[in-house]
Protein backbone atom coordinates (compact mmCIF):
# COMPACT_ATOMS: atom_id res chain seq x y z
CA UNK A 1 0.00 0.00 0.00
CA UNK A 2 1.38 3.47 -0.92
CA UNK A 3 2.52 5.55 2.05
CA UNK A 4 -0.11 8.25 1.52
CA UNK A 5 -2.94 5.71 1.43
CA UNK A 6 -1.54 3.92 4.48
CA UNK A 7 -1.30 7.12 6.52
CA UNK A 8 -4.81 8.10 5.48
CA UNK A 9 -6.23 4.73 6.54
CA UNK A 10 -4.35 4.83 9.85
CA UNK A 11 -5.55 8.37 10.57
CA UNK A 12 -9.18 7.43 9.94
CA UNK A 13 -8.90 4.44 12.25
CA UNK A 14 -7.24 6.54 14.97
CA UNK A 15 -9.94 9.20 14.83
CA UNK A 16 -12.82 6.71 14.70
CA UNK A 17 -11.48 4.65 17.60
CA UNK A 18 -10.92 7.72 19.76
CA UNK A 19 -14.42 9.04 19.01
CA UNK A 20 -16.04 5.75 20.00
CA UNK A 21 -14.27 5.40 23.35
CA UNK A 22 -12.00 8.33 24.27
CA UNK A 23 -11.70 7.40 27.96
CA UNK A 24 -10.50 3.91 27.07
CA UNK A 25 -7.84 5.29 24.72
CA UNK A 26 -6.67 7.85 27.28
CA UNK A 27 -6.58 5.24 30.04
CA UNK A 28 -4.66 2.86 27.79
CA UNK A 29 -2.13 5.54 26.95
CA UNK A 30 -1.19 5.64 30.65
CA UNK A 31 -0.90 1.88 30.98
CA UNK A 32 2.87 1.81 30.54
CA UNK A 33 3.57 4.43 33.21
CA UNK A 34 4.34 1.59 35.61
CA UNK A 35 7.43 0.83 33.55
CA UNK A 36 8.31 4.37 32.50
CA UNK A 37 7.97 6.27 35.78
CA UNK A 38 10.37 4.28 38.01
CA UNK A 39 13.16 4.34 35.42
CA UNK A 40 12.53 7.94 34.42
CA UNK A 41 12.53 9.07 38.06
CA UNK A 42 15.70 7.13 38.91
CA UNK A 43 17.61 8.45 35.88
CA UNK A 44 16.45 12.01 36.54
CA UNK A 45 17.50 11.90 40.20
CA UNK A 46 20.79 10.32 39.15
CA UNK A 47 21.57 13.20 36.79
CA UNK A 48 21.85 10.75 33.89
CA UNK A 49 19.30 12.34 31.54
CA UNK A 50 18.03 15.79 30.63
CA UNK A 51 14.44 15.71 31.90
CA UNK A 52 12.90 18.28 29.58
CA UNK A 53 14.59 16.86 26.47
CA UNK A 54 13.49 13.37 27.44
CA UNK A 55 9.86 14.47 27.69
CA UNK A 56 10.02 16.36 24.39
CA UNK A 57 11.62 13.60 22.32
CA UNK A 58 9.72 10.68 23.85
CA UNK A 59 6.57 12.70 23.19
CA UNK A 60 7.52 13.22 19.55
CA UNK A 61 8.34 9.50 19.26
CA UNK A 62 4.90 8.59 20.66
CA UNK A 63 3.19 10.87 18.16
CA UNK A 64 5.23 9.48 15.26
CA UNK A 65 4.52 5.83 16.10
CA UNK A 66 0.81 6.54 16.54
CA UNK A 67 0.62 8.26 13.15
CA UNK A 68 2.76 5.66 11.35
CA UNK A 69 1.44 2.40 12.80
CA UNK A 70 -2.06 3.21 14.03
CA UNK A 71 -1.48 0.88 17.01
CA UNK A 72 -0.51 1.62 20.64
CA UNK A 73 3.16 0.78 20.04
CA UNK A 74 4.94 2.00 23.19
CA UNK A 75 7.99 4.18 23.66
CA UNK A 76 9.99 2.85 26.61
CA UNK A 77 13.37 3.38 28.26
CA UNK A 78 16.22 1.08 27.26
CA UNK A 79 16.14 -0.88 30.52
CA UNK A 80 19.60 -2.51 30.44
CA UNK A 81 21.24 0.85 29.79
CA UNK A 82 19.13 2.46 32.50
CA UNK A 83 20.17 -0.19 35.03
CA UNK A 84 23.88 0.37 34.35
CA UNK A 85 23.48 4.15 34.24
CA UNK A 86 21.81 4.17 37.65
CA UNK A 87 24.28 1.73 39.18
CA UNK A 88 27.41 3.47 37.82
CA UNK A 89 26.08 7.05 38.01
CA UNK A 90 26.44 7.74 34.29
CA UNK A 91 26.64 11.31 33.11
CA UNK A 92 24.10 12.58 30.61
CA UNK A 93 26.63 12.11 27.80
CA UNK A 94 27.45 8.53 28.77
CA UNK A 95 23.78 7.52 28.94
CA UNK A 96 22.99 9.14 25.60
CA UNK A 97 26.02 7.58 23.87
CA UNK A 98 25.02 4.10 25.07
CA UNK A 99 21.63 4.60 23.40
CA UNK A 100 23.33 5.88 20.26
CA UNK A 101 25.53 2.77 19.95
CA UNK A 102 22.50 0.47 20.25
CA UNK A 103 20.58 2.55 17.70
CA UNK A 104 23.40 2.33 15.15
CA UNK A 105 23.42 -1.46 15.46
CA UNK A 106 19.62 -1.69 15.17
CA UNK A 107 19.67 0.70 12.21
CA UNK A 108 22.15 -1.55 10.36
CA UNK A 109 20.12 -4.67 11.19
CA UNK A 110 16.97 -2.94 9.92
CA UNK A 111 18.24 -1.68 6.56
CA UNK A 112 20.12 -4.92 5.84
CA UNK A 113 17.06 -7.13 6.34
CA UNK A 114 18.78 -9.06 9.14
CA UNK A 115 15.85 -8.45 11.49
CA UNK A 116 13.53 -10.27 9.10
CA UNK A 117 15.99 -13.16 8.93
CA UNK A 118 16.09 -13.40 12.71
CA UNK A 119 12.30 -13.30 12.88
CA UNK A 120 12.04 -16.07 10.32
CA UNK A 121 14.33 -18.51 12.08
CA UNK A 122 14.07 -17.81 15.82
CA UNK A 123 11.66 -20.40 17.28
CA UNK A 124 8.41 -18.86 18.41
CA UNK A 125 8.46 -20.68 21.81
CA UNK A 126 11.68 -18.78 22.52
CA UNK A 127 10.00 -15.48 21.64
CA UNK A 128 7.06 -16.38 23.89
CA UNK A 129 9.54 -17.17 26.66
CA UNK A 130 11.13 -13.75 26.30
CA UNK A 131 7.72 -12.10 26.54
CA UNK A 132 6.63 -14.11 29.58
CA UNK A 133 10.03 -13.61 31.22
CA UNK A 134 9.74 -9.85 30.74
CA UNK A 135 6.26 -9.90 32.26
CA UNK A 136 7.40 -11.89 35.31
CA UNK A 137 10.37 -9.55 35.74
CA UNK A 138 7.95 -6.63 35.93
CA UNK A 139 5.92 -8.41 38.60
CA UNK A 140 9.02 -9.29 40.63
CA UNK A 141 10.31 -5.72 40.36
CA UNK A 142 6.99 -4.36 41.55
CA UNK A 143 7.01 -6.65 44.55
CA UNK A 144 10.62 -6.18 45.62
CA UNK A 145 11.37 -2.56 44.72
CA UNK A 146 8.02 -0.80 44.99
CA UNK A 147 5.74 -2.70 47.38
CA UNK A 148 7.98 -4.63 49.78
CA UNK A 149 9.45 -1.52 51.51
CA UNK A 150 5.95 -0.26 52.37
CA UNK A 151 4.06 -0.89 55.63
CA UNK A 152 0.37 -0.76 56.43
CA UNK A 153 0.61 2.86 57.56
CA UNK A 154 4.07 3.95 56.36
CA UNK A 155 5.80 5.87 54.91
CA UNK A 156 2.75 8.18 54.85
CA UNK A 157 -1.03 8.26 54.72
CA UNK A 158 -0.75 8.64 50.93
CA UNK A 159 1.53 5.66 50.34
CA UNK A 160 1.08 2.40 52.23
CA UNK A 161 -0.35 -1.10 51.90
CA UNK A 162 -3.89 0.12 52.53
CA UNK A 163 -3.67 1.90 49.19
CA UNK A 164 -1.96 -1.17 47.68
CA UNK A 165 -4.99 -3.22 48.73
CA UNK A 166 -7.36 -0.58 47.34
CA UNK A 167 -5.53 -0.49 43.98
CA UNK A 168 -5.57 -4.30 43.77
CA UNK A 169 -9.28 -4.62 44.58
CA UNK A 170 -10.08 -1.83 42.12
CA UNK A 171 -8.04 -3.64 39.44
CA UNK A 172 -9.93 -6.85 40.20
CA UNK A 173 -13.28 -5.10 39.81
CA UNK A 174 -12.18 -3.39 36.58
CA UNK A 175 -11.02 -6.74 35.19
CA UNK A 176 -14.25 -8.48 36.20
CA UNK A 177 -16.31 -5.77 34.51
CA UNK A 178 -13.89 -5.10 31.66
CA UNK A 179 -16.71 -4.80 29.12
CA UNK A 180 -17.66 -1.49 30.73
CA UNK A 181 -14.23 -0.03 29.81
CA UNK A 182 -13.44 1.41 33.23
CA UNK A 183 -10.36 3.65 32.71
CA UNK A 184 -8.31 2.09 35.53
CA UNK A 185 -4.91 3.53 34.59
CA UNK A 186 -6.36 7.03 34.16
CA UNK A 187 -8.11 6.96 37.53
CA UNK A 188 -5.09 5.53 39.38
CA UNK A 189 -2.71 8.01 37.71
CA UNK A 190 -4.88 11.00 38.60
CA UNK A 191 -5.21 9.71 42.15
CA UNK A 192 -1.43 9.27 42.35
CA UNK A 193 -0.81 12.80 41.11
CA UNK A 194 -3.27 14.16 43.68
CA UNK A 195 -1.55 12.23 46.46
CA UNK A 196 1.85 13.42 45.25
CA UNK A 197 0.73 17.04 45.44
CA UNK A 198 -0.81 16.56 48.91
CA UNK A 199 2.06 14.41 50.17
CA UNK A 200 3.52 15.68 53.48
CA UNK A 201 7.07 14.62 52.61
CA UNK A 202 8.07 17.95 51.10
CA UNK A 203 6.80 21.39 50.27
CA UNK A 204 6.36 23.13 46.96
CA UNK A 205 9.54 25.01 46.07
CA UNK A 206 9.99 27.97 43.77
CA UNK A 207 12.17 25.98 41.34
CA UNK A 208 9.14 23.86 40.43
CA UNK A 209 7.39 26.76 38.71
CA UNK A 210 6.75 26.29 34.97
CA UNK A 211 9.57 27.26 32.64
CA UNK A 212 10.22 27.09 28.89
CA UNK A 213 12.35 24.30 27.45
CA UNK A 214 15.92 25.49 27.19
CA UNK A 215 17.71 22.69 25.28
CA UNK A 216 21.41 22.15 25.83
CA UNK A 217 23.85 20.41 23.52
CA UNK A 218 25.83 17.54 25.03
CA UNK A 219 28.95 16.63 23.04
CA UNK A 220 30.43 13.25 24.05
CA UNK A 221 34.14 12.45 24.07
CA UNK A 222 36.14 9.22 23.80
CA UNK A 223 35.82 8.55 27.54
CA UNK A 224 32.02 8.63 27.24
CA UNK A 225 32.12 6.02 24.45
CA UNK A 226 34.40 3.73 26.47
CA UNK A 227 32.18 3.97 29.55
CA UNK A 228 28.97 3.47 27.58
CA UNK A 229 30.05 0.47 25.47
CA UNK A 230 29.43 -2.29 28.08
CA UNK A 231 25.94 -0.95 28.80
CA UNK A 232 25.19 -0.81 25.07
CA UNK A 233 26.35 -4.40 24.52
CA UNK A 234 23.99 -5.61 27.25
CA UNK A 235 21.10 -3.67 25.71
CA UNK A 236 21.42 -4.90 22.11
CA UNK A 237 19.91 -8.41 22.66
CA UNK A 238 17.08 -6.94 24.74
CA UNK A 239 16.22 -4.34 22.10
CA UNK A 240 16.42 -6.83 19.24
CA UNK A 241 14.40 -9.57 20.91
CA UNK A 242 11.89 -7.79 23.15
CA UNK A 243 11.64 -4.32 21.64
CA UNK A 244 11.36 -5.43 18.03
CA UNK A 245 10.74 -9.17 17.50
CA UNK A 246 8.50 -9.73 20.53
CA UNK A 247 6.62 -6.45 19.96
CA UNK A 248 5.92 -7.43 16.36
CA UNK A 249 4.67 -10.88 17.42
CA UNK A 250 2.48 -9.43 20.17
CA UNK A 251 0.95 -6.82 17.87
CA UNK A 252 -0.06 -9.62 15.47
CA UNK A 253 -1.51 -11.53 18.40
CA UNK A 254 -3.51 -8.60 19.85
CA UNK A 255 -4.48 -6.89 16.57
CA UNK A 256 -4.84 -9.77 14.14
CA UNK A 257 -7.20 -7.71 11.97
CA UNK A 258 -4.65 -4.92 11.46
CA UNK A 259 -1.34 -4.93 9.55
CA UNK A 260 1.48 -5.42 12.04
CA UNK A 261 4.41 -2.98 11.98
CA UNK A 262 7.32 -4.45 10.05
CA UNK A 263 10.49 -5.28 11.95
CA UNK A 264 12.45 -2.80 9.84
CA UNK A 265 10.03 0.02 10.60
CA UNK A 266 10.11 -0.71 14.34
CA UNK A 267 13.90 -0.67 14.22
CA UNK A 268 14.07 2.51 12.18
CA UNK A 269 11.65 4.50 14.35
CA UNK A 270 13.60 3.87 17.53
CA UNK A 271 16.95 4.40 15.78
CA UNK A 272 16.02 7.72 14.19
CA UNK A 273 14.54 9.05 17.44
CA UNK A 274 17.71 8.24 19.37
CA UNK A 275 19.90 9.71 16.61
CA UNK A 276 18.15 13.05 17.14
CA UNK A 277 17.63 13.06 20.90
CA UNK A 278 21.04 11.87 22.11
CA UNK A 279 22.75 15.20 21.34
CA UNK A 280 20.20 16.92 23.65
CA UNK A 281 20.70 14.42 26.49
CA UNK A 282 17.42 12.58 25.98
CA UNK A 283 16.80 9.19 27.55
CA UNK A 284 17.60 6.22 25.22
CA UNK A 285 14.30 4.74 24.08
CA UNK A 286 12.98 1.66 22.36
CA UNK A 287 9.65 -0.13 21.91
CA UNK A 288 8.62 -3.11 24.03
CA UNK A 289 6.15 -5.96 24.22
CA UNK A 290 5.52 -5.24 27.92
CA UNK A 291 4.43 -1.69 27.21
CA UNK A 292 2.18 -2.82 24.36
CA UNK A 293 0.55 -5.41 26.61
CA UNK A 294 0.05 -2.86 29.39
CA UNK A 295 -1.49 -0.22 27.14
CA UNK A 296 -3.77 -2.84 25.55
CA UNK A 297 -4.82 -4.13 28.98
CA UNK A 298 -5.90 -0.67 30.10
CA UNK A 299 -7.93 0.07 26.97
CA UNK A 300 -5.67 1.28 24.13
CA UNK A 301 -6.81 0.01 20.75
CA UNK A 302 -5.32 2.48 18.27
CA UNK A 303 -2.51 4.94 17.67
CA UNK A 304 -4.73 7.69 19.09
CA UNK A 305 -3.78 6.56 22.60
CA UNK A 306 -0.04 7.07 22.16
CA UNK A 307 -0.60 10.27 20.16
CA UNK A 308 -2.51 11.63 23.16
CA UNK A 309 0.30 10.53 25.49
CA UNK A 310 2.88 12.09 23.16
CA UNK A 311 1.09 15.44 23.14
CA UNK A 312 0.95 15.43 26.95
CA UNK A 313 4.68 14.65 27.18
CA UNK A 314 5.51 17.30 24.61
CA UNK A 315 3.57 20.01 26.45
CA UNK A 316 5.08 18.99 29.78
CA UNK A 317 8.59 18.96 28.35
CA UNK A 318 8.24 22.34 26.68
CA UNK A 319 6.64 24.16 29.61
CA UNK A 320 6.44 22.09 32.81
CA UNK A 321 9.55 19.91 33.17
CA UNK A 322 10.36 21.04 36.73
CA UNK A 323 6.86 20.43 38.15
CA UNK A 324 6.84 17.00 36.46
CA UNK A 325 10.00 15.94 38.27
CA UNK A 326 8.59 17.21 41.57
CA UNK A 327 5.39 15.16 41.12
CA UNK A 328 6.90 11.91 39.84
CA UNK A 329 9.37 11.84 42.73
CA UNK A 330 6.38 11.69 45.06
CA UNK A 331 4.10 9.36 43.10
CA UNK A 332 2.86 6.68 45.55
CA UNK A 333 4.68 3.36 45.12
CA UNK A 334 1.57 1.56 46.38
CA UNK A 335 -0.41 2.63 43.30
CA UNK A 336 2.52 2.39 40.90
CA UNK A 337 3.35 -1.14 42.05
CA UNK A 338 -0.10 -2.51 41.21
CA UNK A 339 0.05 -0.85 37.78
CA UNK A 340 3.36 -2.59 37.14
CA UNK A 341 1.94 -5.95 38.26
CA UNK A 342 -1.05 -5.51 35.93
CA UNK A 343 1.30 -4.76 33.04
CA UNK A 344 3.38 -7.84 33.81
CA UNK A 345 0.32 -10.07 34.02
CA UNK A 346 -0.94 -8.87 30.65
CA UNK A 347 2.40 -9.62 29.02
CA UNK A 348 2.73 -13.07 30.63
CA UNK A 349 -0.75 -14.02 29.38
CA UNK A 350 0.65 -14.60 25.88
CA UNK A 351 1.88 -17.98 27.15
CA UNK A 352 -1.65 -19.39 26.96
CA UNK A 353 -1.68 -19.19 23.15
CA UNK A 354 1.62 -21.01 22.62
CA UNK A 355 0.05 -24.33 21.67
CA UNK A 356 -3.26 -23.10 20.27
CA UNK A 357 -3.22 -19.88 18.23
CA UNK A 358 0.50 -19.12 17.92
CA UNK A 359 1.60 -17.71 14.56
CA UNK A 360 3.76 -20.71 13.68
CA UNK A 361 0.69 -22.96 13.99
CA UNK A 362 -1.36 -20.86 11.61
CA UNK A 363 -2.78 -22.57 8.54
CA UNK A 364 -3.36 -20.63 5.35
CA UNK A 365 -7.12 -20.96 5.50
CA UNK A 366 -8.61 -17.45 5.63
CA UNK A 367 -6.00 -16.63 8.27
CA UNK A 368 -8.22 -17.81 11.13
CA UNK A 369 -7.46 -21.52 11.54
CA UNK A 370 -4.57 -23.17 13.31
CA UNK A 371 -2.93 -26.57 13.29
CA UNK A 372 -3.47 -28.46 16.51
CA UNK A 373 -0.11 -29.55 17.87
CA UNK A 374 0.26 -33.14 19.05
CA UNK A 375 0.91 -34.05 22.68
CA UNK A 376 4.65 -34.55 22.18
CA UNK A 377 5.06 -31.29 20.32
CA UNK A 378 3.11 -29.34 22.93
CA UNK A 379 5.42 -30.66 25.65
CA UNK A 380 8.51 -29.70 23.64
CA UNK A 381 7.23 -26.22 22.87
CA UNK A 382 6.25 -25.60 26.49
CA UNK A 383 9.63 -26.78 27.80
CA UNK A 384 11.49 -24.49 25.38
CA UNK A 385 9.44 -21.54 26.59
CA UNK A 386 9.99 -22.55 30.21
CA UNK A 387 13.78 -22.84 29.82
CA UNK A 388 13.88 -19.41 28.17
CA UNK A 389 11.93 -17.93 31.08
CA UNK A 390 14.19 -19.66 33.61
CA UNK A 391 17.32 -18.23 31.97
CA UNK A 392 15.89 -14.71 31.99
CA UNK A 393 14.79 -14.83 35.62
CA UNK A 394 17.82 -16.66 36.97
CA UNK A 395 20.42 -14.42 35.33
CA UNK A 396 18.27 -11.30 34.84
CA UNK A 397 19.46 -11.23 31.25
CA UNK A 398 17.36 -11.70 28.11
CA UNK A 399 20.39 -12.83 26.12
CA UNK A 400 21.06 -15.72 28.52
CA UNK A 401 17.42 -16.78 28.35
CA UNK A 402 17.46 -16.56 24.57
CA UNK A 403 20.59 -18.72 24.23
CA UNK A 404 19.29 -21.27 26.73
CA UNK A 405 15.96 -21.53 24.89
CA UNK A 406 17.58 -21.89 21.47
CA UNK A 407 19.98 -24.59 22.69
CA UNK A 408 17.11 -26.44 24.35
CA UNK A 409 15.16 -26.22 21.10
CA UNK A 410 18.10 -27.59 19.09
CA UNK A 411 18.47 -30.58 21.40
CA UNK A 412 14.76 -31.41 21.38
CA UNK A 413 14.52 -31.11 17.60
CA UNK A 414 17.91 -32.59 16.83
CA UNK A 415 16.39 -35.30 14.65
CA UNK A 416 15.11 -32.59 12.31
CA UNK A 417 18.70 -31.58 11.55
CA UNK A 418 19.15 -34.80 9.62
CA UNK A 419 15.92 -34.52 7.68
CA UNK A 420 16.07 -33.56 4.02
CA UNK A 421 14.84 -30.06 4.84
CA UNK A 422 17.33 -29.69 7.66
CA UNK A 423 20.29 -30.73 5.52
CA UNK A 424 19.42 -28.15 2.88
CA UNK A 425 20.17 -25.37 5.34
CA UNK A 426 22.11 -25.15 8.56
CA UNK A 427 19.22 -23.03 9.80
CA UNK A 428 16.71 -25.79 9.04
CA UNK A 429 16.50 -26.80 12.68
CA UNK A 430 14.81 -23.51 13.49
CA UNK A 431 11.99 -24.30 11.11
CA UNK A 432 11.34 -27.78 12.47
CA UNK A 433 7.69 -28.69 12.60
CA UNK A 434 5.81 -31.61 14.00
CA UNK A 435 5.01 -34.05 11.22
CA UNK A 436 2.02 -35.68 12.86
CA UNK A 437 -1.25 -35.59 10.97
CA UNK A 438 -3.35 -33.37 13.18
CA UNK A 439 -6.74 -31.73 12.77
CA UNK A 440 -7.25 -28.02 12.42
CA UNK A 441 -8.30 -25.87 15.34
CA UNK A 442 -10.61 -23.04 14.33
CA UNK A 443 -9.46 -19.82 16.04
CA UNK A 444 -13.01 -18.57 16.22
Amino acid sequence: MPLKAHLSRVSRRNVQTFKVNPLSEISGSLGDLGTLLPIFIALALNGSIAVSSTLVFTGLANIATGLLFGLPIPVQPMKAIAAVAIDQHFSIQETAVAGLIVSVVIFLLSISGTLDLLNQYIPLPVVRGIQVGAGLQLIITAGTSLLKPLGWVRPSWADNHLWTLFAFVFLLLCTAYSKRHIPYALIITLLGVLFAILSPRDHYHSHTHPSLWNPQIYVPDLHDFKAALPAAIGQIPLTTLNSILATSHLSKHLFSEEPAPSLAHLGLTLSVTNFISFIFGGMPICHGSGGLAAQYHFGARSGASVIFLGLVKLILGLFFANPVVWVVERFPHSLLGIMVIAAGMELAKVAESLNTTALDLEENIDGNSFRMAGDEERKKRFSVMLVTIAGILAFKNDAVGFLAGVLWYIVLYWDKVWSNEGRRSWLGIFRAENTEETPLLDAQ
